[in-house]
């Protein structure tokens, strides 16, 4: 990292690291990695046919930068300001930007809130949790991601009746040896610590099966805990009560949600040590009476660049006031709310009635 020559080079190692990247670089930002491109043979002198792609190393000024979060893949499209000589200044390209392949960005002028994320994000390694939401009627598993929850496998089932004794023993036994197979393939892969929610009963009956059927499993079981909606409902559910905190309490997302749940929760009681839209925000932080202010990545990295001045200059006033600044994912349940509000809101440190600041 020299911000001073506003340039940082990073190698992201996991796809958390992709969507770090992804909220970081900004149109008009330079990128410089190793890539192909197709040269064509000089057609003056040769019959025209397909050129060969070649590995080279170039520099793009960002116009767009795209996410796809089902493939795991960042692409930053541009124009090429810097190449080999055989590679013509000005062209289009597309870099992908892939899992452990070096990268350097170049800035105008680093923000503090991007610097502190790509060190946040460079000390992070804990692993993922797999919540298993389970009840007599199916299942969902996700896990947690630093950009919000990624479901994973959602079955419906119908068990027979309580009043159907055997038929119910048998049934949930072979119910119970899907889930665990369900489970057993989404944890192999990060041998992740496991929470297991649910309505009712089943979900303690589970927990025991795992222990007498899936013992290796059973050992990365961290909770047991009761919601009130079942599958990917429940799933939201156990993120916005905080009863899986304990279970989570190093995954950013948990963090997010509890904010943004203190939020609506101010709201809904019309306190006055709350403030959400731009307008209100910036006029209360001069005051000085902001804590904590929330902000949606989307409303940040869809901004122009005159309004991402004026943003990032409003996290600066907070800092400087003593606020905390806390940038939330619009992947998951609390981002989405947080972009209802407008994408910004602040929590107060103590009430302002409307005559103090309008």
């Amino acid at each position: 990292m020299n911000l001073k020559k506003g340039f940082v080079k990073v190698i992201p190692e996991t796809f958390d690291d992709l969507w770090h990247l992804y909220n970081i670089i900004y149109e008009d930002d330079e990128v410089y990695a190793r890539t192909t491109r197709e040269m064509k043979p000089d057609e003056r002198y040769a019959r025209p046919r397909r050129g060969k792609r070649i590995p080279v190393f170039l520099g793009v000024k960002v116009e767009k930068i795209g996410w796809d979060k089902l493939l795991g893949r960042l692409r930053a499209h541009g124009t090429i300001c810097k190449a080999p000589e055989t590679v013509p200044l000005g062209a289009h390209h597309t870099v992908n930007i892939a899992l452990n392949k070096p990268l350097t960005i170049v800035k105008k002028k680093w923000a503090r809130h991007n610097v502190e994320r790509l060190k946040r994000a460079s000390k992070t390694s804990e692993k993922p949790v797999t919540i298993i939401a389970i009840d007599d009627e199916g299942y969902a598993i996700a896990t947690t991601k630093q950009y919000g929850v990624e479901v994973k496998v959602e079955e419906r089932i119908k068990l027979p009746g309580k009043l159907e004794a055997e038929k119910r023993s048998a049934a949930a036994k072979e119910y119970f040896r899907k889930a665990s197979n369900s489970l057993r393939q989404v944890w192999t892969a990060t041998h992740s610590p496991i929470a297991i929610i649910g309505v009712g009963f089943v979900k303690k009956d589970f927990a025991k099966f795992l222990q007498n059927e899936a013992t290796e499993i059973a050992k990365s079981v961290v909770d047991v805990k009761s919601v009130n909606n079942s599958g990917v409902a429940g799933i939201y559910e156990a993120l916005r009560s905080g009863i899986l905190l304990k279970t989570m309490k190093h995954m950013r997302i948990a963090e997010e949600t509890e904010v943004i749940e203190e939020v609506l929760k101010r709201l809904g009681r019309n306190e006055s040590n709350i403030a959400y839209g731009f307008d209100d925000v910036k006029r209360i932080a001069q005051l000085g009476a902001i804590d904590t202010m929330v902000l949606a990545d989307a409303t940040l990295r869809k901004a122009s660049d005159e309004k991402r001045l004026v943003l990032e200059d409003l996290m600066r006033v907070v800092e400087q006031k003593g606020g905390k600044i806390m940038v939330v994912s619009t992947e998951h349940e609390a981002g989405s709310k947080l972009l209802a509000l407008g994408g910004i809101a602040a929590l107060l440190r103590f009430s302002i009635h409307g005559d103090l600041y309008r």
